[in-house]
């Protein structure tokens, strides 16, 4: 019981941290999409395709016909799993476009146990708790830290998910 307490809290934690790191916006019953219209999204770009974040890989706009608008067809990859997603949507018509936050965090500890979770801090001092990376990348920063190397990790946080995206050596 206390392990599942201490790990909500732990979660609440780097939620309060990456809201007080953001741009000193108020955020009382703030979404966390914004609408836009479907011919102003680019590759490159962000857009939920079935009630996921993702990061639009391919887009291909066809032309108007006899049945109405033109239609963007577009693919997507979720930012969180890499889970391929395909819409098509009316260039007219709004998407949601989630609303993605990226800090770049130095990592204080790297947890031994399986939850795998991290201590990081921010620019302010403030230490922060994130799970780390399952797989490869969870492995690599474990290995690097246990050899004493000064790490700096990307976290990425939309609709109400965040995960550690990557890291990189920093110097000491």
């Amino acid at each position: 019981m206390k392990t599942k307490q201490r790990r909500n809290n732990q979660e609440q934690k780097i939620a309060d941290v990456i809201e007080e790191t953001e741009f000193g916006t108020g955020d009382a019953g703030s979404s966390t999409t914004v609408p836009q219209q479907c011919s102003a999204l680019r590759k490159n770009g962000y857009v939920v395709i079935k009630e996921h974040p993702c990061k639009i890989v391919e887009m291909c706009t066809s032309k108007t016909g006899k049945h109405g608008h033109a239609k963007v067809h577009m693919t997507g990859l979720d930012i969180f799993t890499q889970k391929k997603y395909d819409d098509i949507c009316p260039s007219t018509h709004n998407m949601s476009v989630p609303i993605v936050i990226r800090l770049d965090l130095q990592v204080v500890d790297v947890s031994r146990d399986e939850d795998g979770y991290m201590s990081l801090m921010n620019d302010n001092g403030e230490l922060a708790y994130v799970k780390s990376s399952q797989g490869g990348l969870g492995k690599e920063i474990r290995k690097r830290f246990e050899n004493d190397e000064n790490l700096s990790v990307t976290v990425i946080k939309a609709m109400g998910e965040e995960a550690v995206q990557s890291f990189k050596v920093i110097s000491p």
